[in-house]
């Protein structure tokens, strides 16, 4: 893929988070990989929500912190949940078998993937959640990023 698509938009309300997900999961594809990150509390989770929702997946969406991936099926096609939040080292990825659900049938929605930012593909599609200083609570700034321009520029430095 040559070139850089980005976005952002402002999220006042968790419920707008929420409906992002939902309106992107229109869209969603067989070994398409969204990276969700930002900072403890900032929406990923929410996001995830309305992203499964969209899928039509019925069961109750949580953040996998202890479990890293939690699988959905029931919806339009599989929705492959990781937090990576507790991962110190990409061999950990290895050894659940990371690759199988990243190249597999489903979507893959990853939390805190700046943490193995060396395994995820250059066309995964990065969004970047931020609270919006002096604004509501429940205000975000959402920026998402897909492609590479080559240079690795563009992604968020190796530990």
């Amino acid at each position: 893929m040559s070139g850089v698509i980005k976005g952002s938009c402002i999220s006042e309300s968790f419920e707008e988070t929420r409906a992002l997900g939902r309106r992107w999961s229109e869209s969603a594809t067989p070994g398409q990989i969204i990276c969700l990150d930002g900072d403890l509390g900032a929406g990923k989770t929410v996001f995830a929500q309305g992203f499964a929702e969209g899928l039509g997946v019925r069961s109750p969406v949580t953040s996998p912190t202890f479990t890293i991936l939690q699988i959905y099926r029931g919806g339009r096609i599989p929705l492959y949940h990781f937090d990576v939040y507790r991962i110190e080292e990409p061999e950990e990825m290895e050894a659940i078998g990371y690759e199988e659900f990243f190249f597999g049938d489903g979507v893959c929605l990853v939390e805190w993937s700046d943490n193995i930012q060396e395994l995820i593909p250059d066309e995964a599609v990065r969004v970047r959640i931020n609270r919006v200083p002096g604004k509501e609570d429940s205000c975000r700034a959402i920026t998402w990023t897909q492609g590479s321009d080559g240079s690795g520029s563009d992604r968020p430095g190796k530990r």
